[in-house]
């Protein structure tokens, strides 16, 4: 994303709330005042142009759903792998990695979910897989904009470079010996989600320490990868945040 395009109240309300340089946010007209006020409050504040344009001038920017409402934004900036590393030295941290995943609502729904359980990143390869896009942030309902993104060159280096800093690796395939309620998260954490597809990379699988399984007992034979990567985030949240009697 060069220059990009968020659309939605919700989703350019939190751009405004995070650090992203927004350009100029166009408002359909027509539309009462109050519903946004917010929204205008804040680009008052941090000196965002807002035009006020037909529906169809909003709609020639994007075929997205858009509320009335779409920002122009700078490129998305991606955190590197020594900088998280950085970040989470000294604490214990939570890391989602996606190999070769393709569908941009899987990661935009994966990205709502890790910023709901407090994950500190989620990890991407630069080729063969999902980039930020539009389609991204909407589905993240704004949540790109407090997860960092991190992109790397090779997914098993990264691993290797993670396992040197004290990182245990997590794995989903469907005939592990582990169901995963068993595997422990009083660690420091990679859950790692494959391809919609192919699942996770035999490479990547053989570097798990620990490979596991969620039971199904209906018809279906696999679930959705943004929803594997919700129930494992959200097994991560339960063990680290038991409940107190």
């Amino acid at each position: 994303m060069s220059e990009s395009v968020i659309v939605g109240r919700h989703a350019v309300k939190e751009a405004l709330q995070g650090d992203r340089d927004l350009n100029k946010i166009l408002i359909q007209d027509g539309i009462e005042t109050h519903q946004i006020n917010d929204i205008l409050k804040l680009a008052k504040k941090k000196k965002v142009v807002v035009q006020t344009v037909p529906k169809n001038k909003i709609e020639s920017h994007t075929t997205e759903r858009h509320q009335g409402i779409l920002a122009f934004v700078s490129a998305f900036k991606y955190m590197s792998l020594e900088t998280l590393i950085e970040n989470v030295n000294g604490k214990r941290a939570n890391l989602l990695l996606l190999d070769g995943l393709e569908d941009p609502h899987n990661l935009g729904s994966i990205l709502r979910t890790a910023d709901a359980t407090g994950f500190d990143a989620v990890i991407i390869p630069n080729r063969r897989s999902v980039q930020v896009t539009d389609t991204v942030a909407r589905v993240s309902v704004g949540a790109v904009e407090y997860v960092p993104v991190v992109r790397v060159t090779n997914v098993n280096q990264a691993i290797d470079r993670l396992k040197e800093e004290g990182f245990w690796t997590v794995g989903t395939t469907m005939d592990a010996p582990m169901d995963y309620r068993e595997y422990p998260a009083d660690i420091n954490t990679v859950l790692i989600i494959g391809n919609e597809g192919e699942g996770i990379s035999k490479k990547t699988l053989e570097k798990c320490d620990f490979k596991v399984t969620i039971p199904m007992v209906g018809k279906i034979s696999s679930l959705n990868a943004s929803v594997s990567a919700g129930i494992l985030m959200y097994e991560v949240y339960r063990k680290q945040h038991p409940l107190k009697g």
